[in-house]
């Protein structure tokens, strides 16, 4: 996807919802904030560091957490939360309590030692989760980070975004889970076809849409129109043909 004139500004402290359908962009955003795609036009700048002029300085204010990573199964969480420390030069003592308070708080502590390999998916997206954190980023990029949790674990999540960004993080949230995205982000900002069609709080998007009600309302009004709807039916009328 081509991304047409993306402008973003965003502060510190914010937690924004980066929603679209598939193959809008968002992808190709988060690789590019990230420093993963380096082939664009304009300029990108994370924590005011250039990231073309200074990649590493500015991918150590970086915590990313995609919605599917090689975790390295053969390994203990242990063994892997610790290599992904070394890579931000994290002390070993400072990195192993972190470890430490961090699966215990995801309830896998008795788990720090055991091969992941043996791991159900809610469990490796602890590990997932935890990796993306353990250096303390300034800023937080999640892709559906709630993958495979499970309710009690979502909570946690949920809660641990808003106290993150009271301590002045700022959260970039790509989800597909609108109820969620309503309900945690301060700004939302919705891309289609490479480009920003809305972009402010869920009470603003509200007003700018005639109080269409939910965010699920608002995206499907301002992507798909009428299209989703026709699509269920023509599912349905799939299913009944030769009945």
């Amino acid at each position: 996807m081509v991304l047409r004139g993306i402008n973003l500004h965003i502060q510190p402290g914010q937690v924004i919802g980066y929603i679209g359908p598939n193959g809008a962009g968002k992808s190709t955003t988060v690789k590019i904030i990230c420093g993963i795609l380096g082939n664009y036009a304009g300029t990108v700048k994370v924590a005011g560091i250039d990231i073309h002029q200074d990649p590493i300085a500015a991918k150590r204010k970086i915590g990313y957490v995609p919605e599917l990573a090689e975790l390295y199964e053969a390994l203990t969480p242990y063994e892997f939360l610790s290599y992904m420390a070394k890579l931000h030069d994290l002390p070993t003592q400072l990195a192993d309590d972190r470890i430490e308070k961090m699966m215990n708080a995801f309830g896998l502590g008795g788990n720090i030692h055991q091969r992941m390999d043996t791991f159900s998916k809610g469990m490796r997206q602890k590990v997932l989760i935890t990796s993306g954190l353990i250096h303390n980023p300034e800023i937080i990029i999640l892709d559906e980070p709630l993958s495979g949790l499970d309710a009690n674990s979502v909570i946690i999540v949920k809660e641990l975004i808003a106290r993150l960004a009271t301590e002045g993080k700022t959260i970039f949230y790509c989800s597909h889970m609108m109820d969620i995205v309503e309900k945690v982000s301060d700004r939302i900002i919705l891309i289609a076809n490479g480009a920003v069609v809305a972009d402010g709080s869920f009470q603003e998007l509200q007003q700018q849409s005639g109080n269409l009600g939910s965010l699920e309302n608002i995206f499907a009004s301002l992507t798909s129109g009428q299209e989703s709807a026709n699509q269920a039916q023509d599912l349905i009328n799939a299913l009944n043909h030769g009945n």
